[in-house]
């Protein structure tokens, strides 16, 4: 049996790099996990839902077209059409024509799902400082950031 360690792939990568990997993936995993979690019991909220009621709620006039929203939680447009589809059901969001683009459409947030956000917003905010920013001090979270930040933005060091 070949030897991983030996592997072309495997050598490509330092150890401590992948080492840093492998712990931004379980650590992604478990905070989301938990997160998902609690605002499931707590607030009867899927963590996706509330994403999409914090962008909505951020964006002007309450409302993003629908390629904007699917970009800003990493969610294709088909999918974020069934998510919004469950959402307007539920009374949270509005589907409204772009006035500018016959093809665009605004997915734009209700006062329910304003209410339901204001509701859902202790759990999640609690959830993120006992599972995540408590764990950091101020010097150690805005070098994270930093990090991270270049991670999603494809910059490299030099």
């Amino acid at each position: 049996m070949a030897d991983p360690t030996s592997t072309p792939t495997r050598a490509t990568v330092p150890d401590s790099q992948l080492a840093a990997w492998r712990s931004f993936l379980e650590a992604h995993a478990r905070v989301i996990e938990v997160l998902s979690r609690e605002l499931r019991e707590e607030a009867d909220l899927p963590l996706s839902w509330y994403d999409v009621l914090v962008h909505l709620s951020e964006a002007p006039g309450d409302q993003l077209r629908m390629q904007e929203l699917a970009d800003a939680v990493l969610l294709s447009k088909s999918g974020l059409t069934r998510l919004i589809d469950r959402m307007q059901r539920e009374g949270l969001v509005n589907r409204s024509a772009c006035p500018d683009d016959r093809r665009g459409t605004y997915a734009q947030l209700t006062t329910a799902g304003r209410d339901r956000l204001r509701d859902a917003a202790p759990t999640h905010l609690r959830g993120v400082r006992d599972h995540f920013a408590d764990l950091f001090d101020d010097d150690e979270a805005r070098q994270l950031d930093a990090l991270l930040r270049r991670v999603a933005e494809g910059r490299t060091t030099g």
